[in-house]
């Protein structure tokens, strides 16, 4: 399953993410501050939980 780091760009949230949270974060937007993101938001991480 991919993982994903995702840091919002308006409000600098970061949190592990699977594929399911990444595409309802890009369809919703950031669930802390609500600003739209895109794909730019988010790196691939080859071991899910621990810090990129």
């Amino acid at each position: 399953m991919p993982a994903y780091w995702f840091t919002c760009p308006e409000c600098g949230a970061h949190v592990a993410v699977d594929e399911g949270a990444r595409d309802r974060l890009l369809s919703a937007g950031c669930a802390v501050c609500g600003v739209p993101v895109g794909p730019a938001a988010f790196t691939e991480s080859n071991t899910f939980g621990t810090s990129a």
